[in-house]
């Protein structure tokens, strides 16, 4: 049987629900920076070890899922626009956005964080524009990549070969473990990657990162190019969240468990560290789907115009961050009422940047990627 392609629907309203939630969840980590003693732009003097035990754990689920329905939302677009259209419109969502974050948003970061280096953030602005530092916005910075990458690979999935592999991934989506199964070929490829190139840096030549988000964002494109496969994610949810649970286990055993060191070399220590991470990595991602596809049905108005504005805010909220938290932890208080006046605050600046200063102008619309609105 020839593989089923999903059906056109007006909207993937879970996708429009957890694209919002995960950028939400990328703020709330970079809020509580300053206060888990990780050596961040701006540190809190006192840190706590329960906030940086719970934040490590998250790490493994936000940016990971983004990459996949990055990868779903590509596809998606590209059943709708030739190659050529797809590419202007990149172009226009993310180089630009990408190029006057690096000049404009960026620079107050670096300025902070070297503030006894420089005389006034004016006098900075001159070093600091043209290091064309991409910081925080290394995600759009894959995405760009990853997106050229897109179109060879959509010509691929519609070929002959790309058939053949689309009929594999839905025999296989039928077991329960089926597509569980799939991550054991991501944990022996991160250990592997990881072990020639054992890179933390956020740069896209870092192949140990690069090509393991090149992996969701494929793997969103594959599962919703078939109907098939698209609706066992939901079928098989309860599933994915037990293993989701003993990789959470797992996980938690490994971080907490005593000194191995007279045992396991450093690189077996890594390396077992990077197989847990994996594990909960794409069991999340195909329990947060699988879930979110059942239960899921409708994107309301105000999502819709959240789901514009994330993007915006997204490119602003660490610099917002950085700026805020330079001074407040400074207060002569506790964590909890730092981290919480941290949180709010720039929420509310973010928000309202986007909300009244992006969103009514063509223009700063134009230069955060927004769509064009007609008066």
């Amino acid at each position: 049987m020839m593989n089923e392609v999903s059906p056109q629907r007006k909207r993937y309203s879970e996708l429009d629900w957890l694209r919002v939630i995960l950028i939400f969840a990328v703020f709330l980590h970079h809020a509580f920076m300053p206060f888990n003693g990780d050596g961040w732009h701006v540190m809190n003097n006192e840190s706590s070890k329960v906030l940086d035990d719970i934040m490590v754990y998250f790490e493994q689920l936000r940016l990971q899922a983004l990459f996949f329905i990055a990868g779903a939302g590509s596809l998606l677009l590209l059943q709708k626009k030739s190659a050529k259209s797809f590419m202007l419109s990149k172009f226009y969502r993310l180089f630009i956005p990408l190029l006057v974050g690096m000049i404009l948003i960026v620079p107050p970061q670096n300025f902070i964080e070297n503030i006894a280096d420089y005389d006034s953030l004016l006098s900075a602005y001159d070093q600091l524009m043209w290091s064309f530092d991409t910081n925080h916005l290394w995600f759009i910075e894959f995405l760009l990549i990853f997106m050229l990458l897109a179109i060879p690979f959509k010509r691929f999935l519609d070929g002959a070969t790309g058939i053949v592999w689309l009929k594999w991934l839905e025999r296989l989506s039928q077991s329960q473990y089926g597509l569980l199964s799939l991550g054991l070929v991501l944990v022996i490829m991160r250990g592997l990657v990881k072990f020639l190139m054992p890179d933390d840096s956020h740069h896209i030549e870092n192949l140990s990162l690069s090509v393991f988000y090149l992996f969701f964002f494929f793997a969103g494109m594959s599962f919703i190019h078939s109907a098939r496969v698209w609706q066992t994610l939901a079928l098989h949810r309860r599933t994915y969240l037990t293993c989701l649970f003993i990789s959470t286990l797992l996980f938690y055993a490994y971080y907490y468990s005593p000194d191995l060191s007279p045992y396991l070399s450093l690189t077996t220590r890594w390396q077992i560290w990077w197989w847990v991470c994996t594990m909960v990595s794409w069991s999340g991602l195909l329990t947060m789907v699988g879930f979110a596809s059942a239960h899921i049905r409708k994107t309301p108005g105000w999502l819709m115009q959240t789901n514009e504005l994330i993007y915006p805010f997204y490119i602003l909220h660490q610099t917002v961050i950085v700026v805020l938290a330079f001074y407040i932890v400074q207060w002569p208080v506790g964590i909890m009422v730092k981290s919480v006046c941290l949180l709010v605050s720039a929420f509310i600046i973010c928000a309202s940047l986007c909300y009244w200063l992006i969103k009514p102008f063509n223009l700063t619309r134009y230069l955060f990627g927004l769509k064009k609105v007609s008066r």
